[in-house]
């Protein structure tokens, strides 16, 4: 990718306004022990425990980054977030993250929700 594009694709992460079909989903993990993971480490506090985001955490299910991006993120991240170094999560327990957050379903769209369409 180019820098303009991972720039672009980063501000959009950040916004929470990355595009809901990832680009990249292979992973290798398993997605239980993920979500024992995902909340053991209280990833969920700042993230949402569906990875949607809140106040403090950006929005980390179903984005488009394969494993090893997530896992450069965790240990170098920016912003608020404090780094997750290999003597913390292994790589392994970072693909079970990982595998955890694909495992997802995507948000459902505007017009999906009927209580948003009741306020029309």
């Amino acid at each position: 990718m180019t820098a303009r594009l991972l720039l672009l694709t980063a501000l959009l992460h950040a916004t929470g306004q990355a595009p809901a079909t990832p680009v990249a989903r292979p992973t290798s993990g398993n997605a239980d022990r993920g979500k024992q993971l995902f909340m053991k480490h209280t990833c969920y506090f700042c993230h949402g425990t569906a990875g949607q985001g809140g106040a403090s955490g950006a929005r980390i299910a179903q984005v488009a980054r394969n494993t090893q991006g997530f896992i450069r993120y965790v240990r170098r991240p920016s912003g608020q977030m404090p780094a997750y170094t290999d003597k913390i999560l292994s790589d392994q327990e970072l693909d079970d993250i990982f595998a955890y957050l694909r495992s997802l379903p995507p948000a459902k769209s505007v017009n999906e929700i009927s209580l948003l369409n009741q306020l029309k």
